[in-house]
């Protein structure tokens, strides 16, 4: 299997997708962030659509997959 054929699921609409096509969000050791490339740590990912983007924000949606409390500003960075 070769790099193009890894999918992940969105912890929005739970559609699986190739992980060009979706964010990353890295939980560790208590930090949260959104890398550009590999990271170390529990991850999590939302598609890069404005609607999904959306709902992750209002529903929190990372706040349940990481079963913690996220900061705001990661929130903020999936917009841009």
């Amino acid at each position: 299997m070769n790099k193009d054929e890894v999918k992940r699921m969105c912890s929005v609409c739970r559609m699986r997708r190739p992980k060009a096509e979706l964010i990353k969000v890295v939980r560790n050791n208590g930090e949260f962030a959104i890398p550009k490339g590999h990271a170390e740590g529990r991850g999590a990912y939302i598609c890069k659509d404005e609607k999904c983007i959306e709902l992750a924000i209002k529903k929190k949606a990372l706040n349940r997959s990481f079963k913690c409390e996220i900061p705001n500003e990661i929130y903020e960075n999936l917009k841009g």
